[in-house]
C-alpha cells in the first residue's frame, strides 16, 4: 500500500493543460512519448483529437492536489492496436506518464501506475490491462511486470518495435499482495 499521498484524476482540458502537457511529453526523460519535437499548439491538437476520439481518453492525474501525471485510457478494439492481436472481451489499453520532477520521490512512479491500474480495475467491465511500451524502455518492462504484467510478445507498431503485455484484475492483486 502506498504511503505517498492519496491520488485523483480529471479528464484532461487540451486547451488549458496543453502549456503543462508541453512540458512534460517534451522533457528528456520522456523520449519514448516520442513528443520531443512537438510545439505547445501541437500538444493541444494531438489532446484535443484524444479526448474527441469515442474510444481514447485523456486524464491528469493529481497528486495532493497538484498536476503529477498524464493517463490515457483506450479500447484496443479501435485504437493503438488494431490488427495487432485479438481483443479479448473487457481488454483496456493505457499509457501513462509521471511528470518530470527536480524532487524525485523514491516509489513515487510504483505508486502512479499502482493508481492508474485501480482507476482501471475500478470499472467492472475491465477484465485486462494491455500496454505495448516501447521495447527498448526497460524500465517501464520492470515496473509493468512489478505491478503484474506479463509480457507476451514483441509487436511492430507504425511508430516503434513494442512489448504487448497484458495484467488481468488477478495479477494485478497478486502482485499488490507481493509487494505489502
Amino acid at each position: 500500500m502506498s504511503t505517498i499521498g492519496p491520488f485523483t484524476v480529471r479528464p484532461l482540458d487540451p486547451e488549458k493543460d496543453a502549456e503543462l502537457l508541453h512540458r512534460w511529453v517534451t522533457h528528456p526523460k520522456a523520449a519514448f512519448w516520442m513528443m520531443q519535437d512537438a510545439t505547445p499548439r501541437d500538444v493541444e491538437r494531438e489532446y484535443a483529437r484524444i479526448t474527441a476520439h469515442e474510444h481514447h481518453h485523456a486524464y491528469l492525474g493529481l497528486h495532493d492536489g497538484e498536476p503529477a501525471f498524464l493517463m490515457e485510457k483506450y479500447d484496443p478494439r479501435y485504437v493503438e492496436l488494431v490488427g495487432l492481436y485479438e481483443p479479448l472481451p473487457g481488454d483496456v489499453g493505457m499509457h501513462f506518464l509521471v511528470a518530470p520532477t527536480d524532487r524525485p520521490v523514491h516509489g513515487f512512479t510504483r505508486a502512479v501506475i499502482t493508481a492508474v491500474m485501480e482507476e482501471l480495475f475500478a470499472d467492472p467491465a475491465t477484465r485486462r490491462l494491455v500496454v505495448e511500451p516501447d521495447v527498448g524502455n526497460k524500465a517501464v518492462h520492470a515496473l509493468n511486470e512489478a505491478v503484474g504484467f506479463v509480457p507476451e510478445r514483441e509487436i511492430d507498431k507504425p511508430e516503434k518495435r513494442a512489448l504487448l503485455s497484458f495484467c488481468t484484475r488477478e495479477q494485478f492483486e497478486a502482485a499488490r499482495g507481493a509487494s505489502a
